[in-house]
C-alpha cells in the first residue's frame, strides 16, 4: 500500500514540474539560509567554550565611574593588581596576560645574522596561563619556559613560517621588538579559531615588570588579568574583595574598582552589559546582535514555510477533479489523507536534501566574505538532524493539513464540476493572509538593509575632525639613536616626490585602542582628577592631519619645557567655557611626575569610533614615544611614492620591516562587524524578497489556471494585455501595500532601538521607508506581469476549449 502512496506521489510532482520545483526551491533556500545563520551564531557564542574549566575562569574588569550615566568599564587591570589577588586571596589561581599586535621578531642565525624578518602578535604570560586555560605544549613545558627570562616559545604555524620545520625552531634565537633576545625552548599547538587568545609568540610575563607595578593608577588595556575560581567561592566574594582592594590602594575620593566577567562573556555578551570592553582579538558579538540574527533566520524559513503552504494549498485546488474521480472509484478520506500527506513529505524531504546540498556549496565562501570560517561538517549531528527532522515533521504537517483534512472531504459532484475553485471558504481566505505576511517581513528586512546600509556609510564617510585620506601611518621600533635618526628620516623624506608633509607621533588621531592616562589639575581648591586620551605629538601634526587650532599655539620642534595640546573636550572637562582659559595652566601626569602649561587648545574630533563619545585628549612633545610616522601623500602615482618612502625607512630601520596603513582603511576596520552585519542584511532581504516574489508567481501562476475562460472571454470582447495584467496585478499589489503599511511602524519601532546604540547615528528618513515600499511593490508587481502577460498571449479559442 505504502508503495503505491510514494509511486502515485511521485507521478503527481513530476506531471507538476514547475509547482515542484518553485515549492523545493523556496523551501530548500529558506532552510538553507536558517542553516548558515544557526552556524555563524554557533561560532560566535562559542568562543572558548573549550576549555574544561571555562566555568569558573573569569576575566577582571577595571570599572571607572563617570561624570554623567553608566559607569565606563575596560579589560585593563591595574599593574599591581595581579600580584595583589596572589597574595591576598588563597586558592585562587591568576594570570596576567599582555598581548601586542604586529610586532618585529626577527629570527636569527648563529652568528646574530637576521634570517628572516617579519612582523606578528606577542603575547606575554605567566606559567599559570596554561594551568588556566586548555593550550596544548608539543614541545618543553610552560613553566620551565616561562620562568626563564631567556626563553620564549611559538606556535606550530609560526615556528614554521619561521623556520620552515616547527621541530627546528627549537634552540633558535629570535629578537623581539629590538629589546629582547630570547632562545625558542617551547612549542604550542596551533590554537583554534574560536578563541580571543591568538597566540603566535609567548615570552615571559616577567620580562615587562617594571617601576609602574606599584602604581594602582597605572591601567592599560594591553595588560589584562583572568583568575580561575577554585570549588566553593564565589563570584561575589572575590568581587567584595576586589572593592576592598580599591578602598585600601586607592585615594578616598577614587571609587574606581573591579569586577569579574565570566569567560563566556569576552567574546560574546549575552546580556549586553559589557557593551565596548575589548579583547585580545578585537572581535566581539553583542546579545542583541545575536537576537537580530535569530529574527532574520526565522523570518526568512517563516516566509518559505508561508509559501510552501500557499502553493500547495493552491496546487491542491487544482486538483479536486481528481479528487472525486477518486472518491467516485472508492478512496476514503484517511486514503486520500494519507496521499496528500504523502506527496507534501516527498516535497519537504527533497527540500530538505535540496538546503543541505546549498548549505554544503556555499558556506565557506560566505564565511569568506564576514571572515567566519564556516563549514557544515563542524555542525554537530546531535543538532542538525533534530532541527531538520522538526522542519520536515512541522511543514509536512503545515502544508498538507489543508488538502488532506478539507479537500479530502468535498462532495464527489462537486469536486466533478470543478466548482470548488469558485466556492468561497474560510480556507482560502487564508492565502492573502499568508501573502500579507510575508510581504511585512521581507519589507521591513528591506527597510532595515536601507538604514544599516546609511548607517554604515555615515560611519565610514562621515566627517571626523581631520584629514583621513591619501595618509599612510607606518610603525617603527624607536632606538638610542632616534633624535638623530628622526631629523635625518623627515628630511629625506621630505624629499621625495609625492611627500606633501611628515610627522612623528605615538599614533594617529583616531585609533581603536587609545593611551588613557589620569590627569592632574589644579582647579583652585582641590585637584580634580580624571582620565584622557594621551598622543605623543611632533610640531608638524596638526599640519599633517589638519586639525585646527582654536585658541593659543602649536608645540614646538624643540623645547626643554613640557609643552601641552589639548581639545575642547579636555577644556570643559577642566571646568572652563571657553577654551581661551585653558591657556598657561600647568597640568600633571603620572602623580606629577611630569608637568606642563597648555599652550593651545584643538578644536574637538572624533579620537576613536562613531560609535564613541569624543573624548578628551591631551597632546605632548616628547619624542621617546614617537612610534609611529604619518607621511601626507599627493594623490597622483602613490605606489612609486610608497616605494621610495619603503626604501628609506628600510635603510634607517633595517630590522623593522617595513609596513604601511592606509588611515581611512585603518578608520574603515573600525566598523567591520557593521559592515559584515550589512552584507548578511543585503544577502538575506535580497533572498526574502526572492522568496516572497517566488510564492507570488506561483500563486499568480494558479490564478491564470482557474481564470483561463474569463481571460479568454475577456480577449474575445476586446481587452487588451494590460487589461489583462491590471486585472492580476490589483489584488495582489494591494497585498503589498497593505504589509508595508504593517512593515513600516514595527520597522521603524526595532530600527530606532537599534540605531540609539550609537553616540553617532542617523535620522531614520521618510524617504528610506517610502523607497523600500516603493522597491518591494514594483518588484512584485514586475513578478505578477510577467505571468499576467503569458496568460494574455494565449490565443482564446485555446483557453475557451480549456475545458
Amino acid at each position: 500500500m505504502w508503495k503505491n502512496y510514494f509511486k502515485t506521489a511521485y507521478r503527481t510532482l513530476f506531471r507538476n514540474k514547475n509547482y515542484t520545483f518553485l515549492n523545493m526551491a523556496g523551501l530548500g533556500v529558506g532552510v538553507a539560509v536558517f542553516l548558515v545563520i544557526f552556524m555563524i551564531i554557533s561560532f560566535e557564542t562559542g568562543y572558548d567554550g573549550f576549555h574544561t574549566q571555562k566555568d569558573r575562569i573569569f576575566r577582571v574588569l577595571t570599572v571607572s565611574p563617570a561624570a554623567s550615566g553608566d559607569p565606563a568599564m575596560g579589560s585593563g587591570v591595574p599593574a599591581p593588581l595581579p600580584d595583589a589577588l596572589r597574595a591576598e586571596i588563597p586558592g585562587l589561581k591568576v594570570t596576567d596576560i599582555s598581548g601586542y599586535t604586529q610586532v618585529p621578531a626577527l629570527s636569527l642565525q648563529a652568528g646574530g645574522q637576521v634570517e628572516k624578518n617579519l612582523k606578528t602578535d606577542v603575547f606575554f604570560a605567566d606559567p599559570a596561563f596554561f594551568e588556566i586555560f586548555d593550550f596544548k605544549w608539543l614541545a618543553g613545558d610552560a613553566k620551565a619556559t616561562l620562568n626563564d627570562p631567556s626563553s620564549m616559545a611559538m606556535t606550530k604555524s609560526t615556528a614554521a613560517l619561521y623556520f620552515g620545520d616547527w621541530k627546528r625552531a627549537l634552540g633558535k634565537t629570535m629578537k623581539i621588538a629590538n629589546d629582547f633576545t630570547l632562545t625558542v625552548s617551547g612549542i604550542v599547538e596551533d590554537v583554534p579559531g574560536q578563541t580571543d587568545f591568538q597566540l603566535k609568540l609567548i615570552l615571559p610575563a616577567r620580562l615587562l615588570k617594571h617601576a609602574v607595578a606599584t602604581d594602582w593608577t597605572s591601567i592599560t588595556g594591553h595588560q589584562q588579568c583572568y583568575v580561575l575560581l577554585p570549588a566553593g567561592m564565589t563570584v561575589t566574594g572575590v568581587d567584595r574583595q576586589l572593592t576592598a582592594f580599591s578602598r585600601k590602594f586607592r585615594k578616598p575620593d577614587d571609587k574606581t574598582t573591579q569586577v569579574l566577567q565570566p569567560l563566556a562573556a569576552v567574546h560574546y555578551d549575552a546580556q549586553n552589559a559589557y557593551a565596548g570592553v575589548s579583547n585580545f582579538s578585537g572581535k566581539q558579538i553583542s546579545g542583541q546582535r545575536v537576537d537580530m540574527l535569530w529574527l532574520i533566520a526565522s523570518f526568512i524559513l517563516i516566509i518559505a514555510c508561508v509559501n510552501f503552504v500557499n502553493l500547495a494549498t493552491a496546487q491542491a485546488v487544482n486538483r479536486s477533479k481528481e479528487i472525486g474521480v477518486c472518491k467516485v472509484m472508492g478512496s476514503n478520506r484517511g486514503q486520500l489523507r494519507v496521499q496528500f500527506l504523502t506527496e507534501t513529505f516527498l516535497l519537504v524531504a527533497g527540500a530538505i536534501i535540496l538546503a543541505v546540498a546549498l548549505v554544503g556549496f556555499t558556506a565557506e565562501e560566505i564565511g569568506r566574505i564576514i571572515h567566519i570560517p564556516l563549514s557544515l561538517l563542524k555542525v554537530p549531528l546531535s543538532v542538525l538532524l533534530p532541527f531538520l527532522s522538526a522542519v520536515t515533521v512541522v511543514v509536512t504537517l503545515l502544508a498538507g493539513a489543508y488538502p488532506a483534512v478539507i479537500l479530502s472531504g468535498f462532495n464527489p459532484i462537486t469536486a466533478l464540476k470543478n466548482k470548488v475553485a469558485q466556492k468561497s471558504g474560510k480556507g482560502l481566505s487564508l492565502r492573502p493572509m499568508l501573502v500579507v505576511l510575508q510581504f511585512v517581513i521581507a519589507q521591513g528586512l528591506i527597510i532595515a538593509c536601507f538604514i544599516f546600509v546609511r548607517q554604515l556609510s555615515y560611519f565610514e564617510n562621515g566627517a571626523m575632525g581631520f584629514e583621513k585620506n591619501a595618509i599612510i601611518n607606518v610603525s617603527f621600533l624607536p632606538d638610542s639613536a632616534r633624535n638623530s635618526k628622526l631629523d635625518y628620516l623627515r628630511n629625506t623624506l621630505l624629499t621625495v616626490k609625492g611627500v606633501k608633509s611628515v610627522s612623528f607621533s605615538s599614533s594617529s588621531p583616531a585609533e581603536e585602542d587609545s593611551w588613557w592616562t589620569p590627569v592632574g589639575f589644579d582647579h583652585g581648591a582641590k585637584e580634580t582628577p580624571f582620565s584622557s586620551v594621551l598622543k605623543s605629538i611632533d610640531a608638524s601634526y596638526l599640519d599633517t592631519y589638519h586639525l585646527q587650532l582654536v585658541a593659543g599655539r602649536n608645540v614646538q620642534a624643540a623645547t626643554p619645557e613640557r609643552e601641552f595640546l589639548v581639545n575642547e573636550t579636555f577644556v570643559r572637562q577642566l571646568g572652563f567655557k571657553k577654551p581661551e582659559d585653558a591657556l598657561n595652566k600647568e597640568i600633571n601626569l603620572w602623580k606629577g611626575y611630569t608637568k606642563g602649561l597648555v599652550v593651545g587648545v584643538v578644536k574637538d574630533f572624533h579620537s576613536a569610533s562613531f560609535k564613541e563619545s569624543i573624548a578628551p585628549v591631551f597632546f605632548l612633545n616628547h619624542p621617546n614615544r614617537y612610534n609611529n610616522a604619518g607621511l601626507k601623500l599627493a594623490t597622483n602615482d602613490m605606489p612609486a611614492t610608497i616605494k621610495a618612502v619603503a626604501a628609506l625607512f628600510a635603510k634607517a630601520y633595517p630590522e623593522s620591516p617595513f609596513e604601511y596603513q592606509f588611515l581611512s582603511d585603518k578608520i574603515a576596520g573600525f566598523y567591520q562587524q557593521e559592515r559584515q552585519l550589512s552584507n548578511l542584511f543585503e544577502l538575506f532581504a535580497g533572498i526574502a524578497i526572492f522568496l516572497s516574489c517566488l510564492g507570488l508567481y506561483g500563486l499568480a501562476s494558479f490564478m491564470a489556471t482557474q481564470r483561463v475562460k474569463e481571460i479568454g472571454i475577456r480577449k474575445v470582447l476586446g481587452a487588451t494585455a494590460s487589461h489583462i495584467i491590471y486585472l492580476f496585478s490589483r489584488e495582489f499589489v494591494l497585498l503589498v501595500l497593505i504589509a508595508f503599511a504593517i512593515a513600516s511602524p514595527l520597522a521603524w519601532y526595532f530600527m530606532h532601538q537599534w540605531v540609539q546604540q550609537y553616540t553617532y547615528h542617523v535620522n531614520l528618513s521618510a524617504w528610506i521607508f517610502l523607497a523600500g515600499g516603493a522597491g518591494s511593490v514594483l518588484i512584485a508587481l514586475a513578478t505578477i506581469s510577467f505571468k499576467a502577460l503569458a496568460a494574455s498571449l494565449v490565443n482564446p479559442v485555446k483557453s475557451l476549449k480549456s475545458e
